[in-house]
């Protein structure tokens, strides 16, 4: 507490589920038993306050620092600080292993507490400021200066550090500028020299580079005026290559423009030859309108021809229409002298019935007295009647019923349907996070017979939550090992289930107590408590069998762990005080009260409520098993109904035979009591058509008169049609001639045509070959046009010109000394290029050598000045801060010696530290020595890994 400042520490670790720590300002101690947690606090000290978990040298990863069985760990440290205390928060996640991290209970990155804990000197992974127990050994591992270093870290003033890093940085620049060696290497395309000189310093080295410089330099000379006099040789070629593609340019210019001459002189030629052509085509399209007058009379003409064939073709079916109108009125005749003799063939077969119904009526009886047996079949049928109207009424209300049960028992399946849907959902969830208790679970389902008493599936699938946003309440309540448990009524059963079958697979199952504790009441009415914002205790929102019921009453006293709203959470201080209850529900949190057993204070830890994962869907049991029920009942009355329809559809069916055979004996009495009346109705009936066949005679006489007469009128139409059909058939052979005629026209106008256009085709030749004479010229124009721009474009280009940039002055007066034509442009740039090539075994670099030689002997002589000057700088520098920071680092070590003697002093032991130095210069050599003596007989040894013992390391 005095190193950190801690003020209140809250830990959420592998010991403890909750613990609260508040350090002192001066020496704090935590004393206790192997395995009671005093490591847990350091673990959580260390992982708060941003320490990875190397430093703690237990585990390499946090999700293992939380207790066993939990989800997440926390850690909140309050830390002393100037004006506000600022309190640092990490909640740990096993599942992914990460952690989050929080300021004064805001979140936070990791960079940022980092941050905070290094603006108050915090380091956890300073050995000398955090020496957990199982990094004693690393600390006895720490070399001189490793040791020196976290000294300062830890207790120094903060300068101190950094006065030593200076005199590191500072040593490090002097030894550059103060070495035994130096190698100067000088390279070039023809000289390569390494000189190695032995001296006391830089600067005797630079002064000898320097003058070496100065002779090499005087070498250069030759060259570079050989170099210059091959650069005027480049420079000419370079000048003759700029003309070359000025002279082909002009060249294919005065090309182009011949080219253009003869184009222009053949276009005349086309025009005179097309003037001359003209007389020519104006008859050709005289003689193709001619052409075109006679082909549209010939058209006239088949048009007119067509027309007339149609009017003759009219003609000719009329005159069959007339055939069929004859035709048609010998039918109705011959139609009429059938119908005829019909009438007469009926007339004689009805005198004929007539005269056999007299006979059999004059052979009938007298009629005997039937009505007696007819009013017993009445009275038989009337009974009949009133007992299937009877039957037909029970069929239609036992066929409603069964309508009505049918349909309840559809509604009743949807229902189970919809129930078991929601229970496969939670099977495939228990299948998908616990295989082994599903494979159980198959197991059981298959084996129930082999127990002796209840045995209840797990609870994940047994309980039923009555509001399924009231889930996450019971979830959070029940451990998850729990959720997926099997329920024995019999510790016997829950053995042999365990042992016998699943000796393979990990399932879990407990035991219901012995006593039920279903009905357990709890230690206040609901009422009581409805003022805090509570509105029930948990085991009111989920059902559940007896034997889960009682286990949870039992294990989580869920009839007495009140479920309360945002109003609780809000007033939370108020409710612990005045309730005393132990365990609470808020709308997102859950609350545990403790009592402190050596302050009697009480201590609450509230968590997030997680998200329901097995219960969010749950299935009303009871309901189910009244759907079931009712299921049964449904199908028994239905099997009831369909028997007594069977009954009344047998006794229907007999009841209709026996009413056709009655009604069969009625028949046959009526038809004998009625058969005399039947005889005479019958004989009046054949009387009254027999006297309407005898007017219905026909006069064929008259009807073949009248038939003659309209085939005669028919006649006359036909010779009618006939006179007009050979009028129309003259007509149409006089328009054939004319056609023919205008057809022998029209091919002298075709044979005149194709004379005349024989004559253009040959003057036509003569013109073509003008055409592509002049698109020849043209399109080489055309060619020429586009060299000229390239040729023009590239000359531009070799003298890095713009488009619309002229020659300049310089170039024009260059090229006039020059040849004008290309070969001998050609021939010069030959010449010239052998008498550069004759200049081997230089380039550029020869005069940068140079250049930069010359340069560096300026620079050279530069640097030396300065070099001595920032020597001696260096030199002042150095014996300042070693004086800031040599003396208070001794002090400082000399009161850490005088502590570390008394302590080992009282022990009847000797301790020594001090500080070890090698070389007063090589500042990164110091370091701190351990010194220590444990046994009077022995001599004082440095502290090493290896030298003392693990207590001895320990102590010191």
């Amino acid at each position: 507490g005095s190193v950190y400042n801690v003020q209140k520490i809250n830990v959420l670790s592998r010991t403890y589920d909750v613990c609260e720590v508040h350090p002192g300002p001066n020496l704090n101690m935590i004393v206790g038993a192997n395995g009671t947690g005093k490591s847990s606090i350091v673990c959580a000290i260390c992982l708060g306050l941003a320490g990875k978990p190397s430093f703690i040298g237990r585990a390499d990863k946090v999700g293992l620092f939380v207790k066993q069985g939990c989800l997440k760990g926390l850690v909140e440290i309050e830390l002393s600080k100037t004006p506000d205390n600022i309190i640092i928060t990490r909640e740990i996640q096993v599942l992914n292993n990460t952690s989050s991290w929080f300021i004064n209970r805001k979140p936070a990155t990791l960079k940022t507490v980092e941050e905070q804990i290094a603006a108050l000197n915090i380091q956890v992974d300073n050995l000398c400021q955090f020496l957990p127990q199982d990094k004693v050994g690393e600390f006895a591992k720490l070399s001189k200066i490793e040791l020196l270093e976290a000294t300062e870290k830890s207790i120094g003033p903060p300068e101190m550090y950094q006065f030593h890093c200076e005199l590191k940085n500072f040593r490090d620049k002097e030894r550059e500028l103060e070495v035994n060696m130096h190698s100067i290497e000088t390279e070039s395309s023809d000289y390569r020299e390494i000189s190695v000189i032995k001296c006391n310093n830089l600067c005797r080295d630079k002064a000898n580079s320097l003058e070496k410089m100065k002779q090499r330099i005087e070498r250069y000379k030759q060259d570079v005026e050989r170099y210059h006099e091959r650069k005027r040789h480049l420079d000419l070629i370079e000048m003759l290559e700029r003309k070359r593609p000025w002279v082909e340019y002009e060249n294919v210019r005065q090309q182009h423009e011949e080219v253009k001459q003869s184009r222009d002189q053949a276009k005349e030629e086309l025009k005179r030859l097309k003037e001359l052509q003209s007389p020519v085509t104006k008859k050709i399209q005289e003689t193709e309108e001619h052409f075109k007058s006679l082909d549209m009379k010939i058209r006239d003409k088949a048009a007119e021809i067509k027309d007339t064939s149609q009017k003759c073709k009219q003609k000719q079916e009329a005159l069959e229409m007339k055939d069929k109108q004859i035709e048609e009125i010998n039918q109705a005749l011959r139609m009429k002298k059938d119908e005829e003799m019909d009438r007469q063939r009926k007339i004689h077969n009805t005198h004929k019935l007539i005269e056999e119904w007299k006979n059999e009526l004059n052979t009938m009886a007298v009629s005997e007295n039937l009505q007696p047996q007819t009013d017993a079949v009445n009275n038989e049928l009337k009974k009949l009647q009133e007992e299937r109207a009877n039957i037909d009424s029970d069929i239609s209300d036992i066929t409603a019923e069964k309508m009505n049960q049918e349909r309840e028992k559809k509604r009743i399946i949807d229902r189970l349907g919809q129930l078991n849907n929601i229970m496969n959902m939670k099977e495939e969830n228990l299948k998908g996070r616990f295989r082994d208790t599903h494979s159980a679970l198959m197991w059981l389902r298959k084996n129930k017979d082999k127990f002796k008493k209840k045995v209840c599936e797990p609870m994940m699938l047994e309980i039923n939550m009555k509001d399924n946003k009231h889930a996450k309440y019971v979830e959070n309540h029940v451990s998850a090992n729990d959720m997926r448990a099997f329920v024995f009524e019999s510790q016997e059963d829950m053995e042999m289930f365990l042992m016998r079958d699943h000796q393979k697979l990990r399932v879990n199952a407990v035991c219901a107590p012995a006593e039920s504790c279903a009905e357990s009441l709890p230690s206040r009415p609901i009422e009581e408590l409805h003022r805090y914002g509570f509105f029930s205790y948990l085991r009111e929102l989920f059902d559940a069998p007896q034997p889960v019921m009682s286990y949870l009453c039992s294990q989580y006293r869920v009839h007495d762990v009140p479920v309360g709203t945002e109003k609780t959470r809000n007033m939370i201080e108020r409710v612990i005080q005045e309730t005393k209850l132990k365990q609470i529900y808020t709308a997102e949190e859950r609350y545990v009260v403790k009592v402190s057993a050596y302050t009697n204070l009480m201590l609450s830890t509230n968590t997030s409520l997680r998200v329901a994962q097995f219960l969010s869907s749950s299935v009303d049991t009871d309901e189910r098993r009244q759907l079931e029920n009712q299921q049964q009942d449904i199908n028994n009355m239905l099997k009831s109904l369909d028997m007594r329809l069977t009954t009344l559809f047998e006794r229907q069916k007999h009841l209709e035979r026996r009413d056709n055979e009655l009604r069969q004996q009625k028949k046959e009495l009526v038809e004998r009591g009625n058969r005399r009346r039947q005889l005479e109705s019958k004989i009046g009936v054949k009387y009254d058509s027999l006297k309407q066949l005898e007017q219905d005679a026909i006069n064929l006489e008259k009807e073949s008169q009248q038939a003659n007469e309209k085939i005669k009128e028919i006649n006359t139409q036909k010779a009618r049609l006939v006179t007009e059909l050979m009028h129309l058939i003259k007509n149409c052979i006089s328009l054939n001639i004319l056609k023919a005629d205008l057809v022998l026209q029209s091919t002298a106008v075709a044979a005149e045509k194709s004379r005349l256009e024989s004559e253009y085709k040959a003057a036509s030749v003569q013109l073509r070959a003008a055409e592509q004479q002049f698109r020849e010229l043209d399109d080489r124009k055309r060619v020429l046009t586009e060299n000229c721009k390239e040729l023009l474009k590239k000359a531009r280009q070799v003298c890095k010109l713009s488009p619309d940039q002229h020659l300049p002055k310089e170039f024009q007066t260059a090229f006039q000394a020059l040849p004008t034509t290309l070969e001998e442009i050609d021939a010069f740039l030959n010449e010239e290029k052998t008498r550069a090539s004759c200049f081997t075994g230089l380039n550029a670099s020869v005069v940068e050598e140079y250049n930069k030689q010359t340069q560096e002997i300026q620079q050279l002589t530069e640097y030396l000045e300065e070099k001595k000057n920032e020597l001696e700088n260096y030199k002042q520098n150095i014996s300042q801060v070693k004086e800031r920071w040599l003396n208070p680092l001794k002090k400082l070590i000399e009161q850490i010696n005088e502590k570390f003697s008394n302590f080992f002093s009282s022990m009847q032991c000797v301790g020594e530290v001090d500080l070890h130095v090698e070389n007063e210069e090589e500042y990164d050599k110091y370091g701190i020595r351990i010194r220590v003596k444990f046994h009077s007989s022995t001599e004082l040894h440095e502290l090493t890994p290896y030298h003392q013992s693990g207590g001895e390391k320990s102590v010191s």
